[in-house]
C-alpha cells in the first residue's frame, strides 16, 4: 500500500486539499520617514504663486557718531524684497474592482484601505523629494504642471561647493566636480549661515555623508560604561556636532540620495526660516464610478517657503 504524501496531493504544481501556508502579515521595509518636512514648519498659501517679504539690516559701522547739538538727518530707507514660489499639485489615484474589495484576502481586510495607506506614504515621500530638489519653479500652463522651486534652487548666499549656486527658486544650481565632504566644509557653511544672521541647528545629509560626518572631531563624545557582567555597547552614530556657534543635530535623510546627480549635497538648516505652505491640505476625493470599481484620489497642493535663504547653507558637489 502506497503512503499518501504531500507530493501525492498535487496535480502538477497545484495543491489539491492541503491549505497553502500564507501568513496574514505583509512585510514592507520601504522607508516612510520625511525628515525635512517633519523638521520645518507649516504655513498657509492663498494663491498658486505664494509670496513673502525678506529684509536685512544695514551693515554695522564703527563711526556712527553725531556732533553735539546737530540737526537730525534722515537716512535713506530701503524697501523690503518680495519673493515667491509656485504651488505644486501632487496626487495619487487608486482604482479597486468591486470583486477584489469583497474577496477574502491575506494580510488585509480592505484592499482600498490598504492601498490608500500605502499611497499616502508614497505621496509624502514624493513631496520630500520635491521640496529638497534642484527643480526650479515653473508657472506651468494648461497643458503642463506647475512646479515649486526646491531647496537647492534657493540657497545662494551661503554656498560651499565647486559648482554654481541656484538663485531665487527659479535658477537651478549647476553641478561642479565632486569632492570629499570635510569638517572644514561644515565649519565654513555653519559660519556663513551664522554671520548672515541664522542660527543653524540641523545638518541634513545623505546616508553616505552621515557616515563621513561621524568621523569629524566636533562630534559630541558618547561613552557607555560597560558593567563587568554584560557586553559593552558600542556607539557608532554621530547625532550632535558641536560647532563654534552652537550644537547642530546631524539628521540622515534617505530620500536625499539621488542617482541622477554626480555628487551629494548637505544642508545646514535653521528650521525657523522654512516651511511647507499648503494651498490645499491633504484630501481624499471619491471620484465618480464608471463601472464595477471605486476610484479614489489623494491630493495635496503646496509649496516651499524659504522665509530667508541666508539663514541656511548648502554644501554641494560631495563625493557619494
Amino acid at each position: 500500500m502506497a503512503t499518501y504524501l504531500t507530493y501525492t496531493d498535487k496535480v502538477g504544481d497545484i495543491q489539491q486539499s492541503n491549505r497553502e501556508d500564507l501568513t496574514d502579515v505583509i512585510y514592507n521595509i520601504s522607508p516612510t520617514d520625511t525628515p525635512f518636512m517633519s523638521t520645518i514648519g507649516k504655513s498657509t498659501a492663498k494663491g498658486t504663486y505664494h509670496e513673502w517679504q525678506v529684509d536685512e539690516l544695514a551693515d554695522a559701522v564703527d563711526d556712527n557718531a553725531a556732533v553735539e547739538g546737530a540737526d537730525a538727518t534722515a537716512m535713506t530707507l530701503n524697501p523690503t524684497t518680495r519673493v515667491g514660489n509656485r504651488t505644486q499639485i501632487s496626487q495619487k489615484t487608486i482604482q479597486i474592482a468591486g470583486t477584489q474589495e469583497i474577496v477574502d484576502k491575506a494580510g488585509k481586510k480592505s484592499e482600498k484601505a490598504y492601498q490608500l495607506a500605502k499611497v499616502s506614504a508614497e505621496l509624502k515621500r514624493d513631496m520630500e523629494k520635491a521640496l529638497l530638489s534642484n527643480n526650479p519653479a515653473d508657472a506651468g500652463t494648461s497643458a503642463t504642471a506647475r512646479n515649486l522651486g526646491g531647496l537647492q534652487t534657493w540657497l545662494e548666499t551661503n554656498y560651499v561647493g565647486t559648482g554654481t549656486a541656484g538663485s531665487g527658486g527659479t535658477d537651478a544650481r549647476i553641478e561642479g566636480t565632486p569632492a570629499a565632504f570635510t569638517e572644514d566644509n561644515l565649519k565654513d557653511a555653519v559660519r556663513k549661515a551664522y554671520e548672515a544672521g541664522g542660527d543653524p541647528t540641523i545638518l541634513m545629509v545623505t546616508p553616505h555623508c552621515k557616515q563621513v560626518a561621524s568621523t569629524f572631531t566636533g562630534i559630541a563624545g558618547q561613552r557607555y560604561q560597560a558593567p563587568a557582567d554584560k557586553a559593552t555597547t558600542i556607539i557608532g552614530a554621530a547625532d550632535v556636532y558641536l560647532s563654534d556657534f552652537g550644537t547642530v543635530s546631524v539628521v540622515p535623510n534617505r530620500l536625499m540620495a539621488d542617482a541622477s546627480t554626480s555628487g551629494d549635497v548637505a544642508f545646514v538648516l535653521d528650521p525657523e526660516y522654512a516651511s511647507v505652505a499648503y494651498l490645499r491640505p491633504f484630501q481624499t476625493n471619491e471620484l465618480a464610478r464608471t463601472g464595477d470599481s471605486e476610484k479614489t484620489q489623494l491630493l495635496v497642493e503646496y509649496t516651499l517657503q524659504v522665509k530667508n535663504e541666508a539663514a541656511h547653507a548648502i554644501i554641494a558637489d560631495l563625493d557619494k
